[in-house]
């Protein structure tokens, strides 16, 4: 599938470069891991598409934004410039599913926030 070149860049230099802000990023990861994450999930899956989106695409590792953004208009600057010269948009592999983890989001969320209350919602069925 093909992503543009910000949200690949938001996962491999860890910043948000992505067009569609975290909609990319989420678009991006949701695809790679075949999930539907939720937000706390986001930097797991981040560390592990990383290291495949930097296999397909080797040249984007020497790819780094600077270390403060000026503004909004900064960042899509930056942006532009790095799309003209690696191209605007890039074909993106799925992980394959040994380079995976799926974790429950909820068991997920207990590891990352024990303290946090977790409260069980049943619905009812249709009747």
């Amino acid at each position: 599938m093909r992503f543009h070149l910000g949200d690949i860049l938001s996962i491999t230099t860890g910043r948000v470069v992505s067009p569609d802000r975290i909609g990319g990023i989420y678009n991006i990861l949701n695809f790679m891991t075949g999930d539907d994450l939720f937000t706390h999930q986001l930097p797991r899956a981040s560390d592990e598409c990383r290291p495949a989106l930097l296999a397909q695409h080797p040249d984007l590792a020497a790819v780094e934004p600077p270390a403060d953004f000026d503004d909004e208009e900064h960042v899509w600057r930056w942006l532009a410039e790095q799309s003209a010269v690696y191209g605007e948009t890039r074909d993106v592999l799925p992980l394959t599913p040994s380079d995976q983890t799926v974790i429950d989001p909820i068991a997920e969320l207990r590891m990352i926030r024990p303290d946090i209350p977790i409260i069980n919602v049943e619905t009812g069925g249709a009747s």
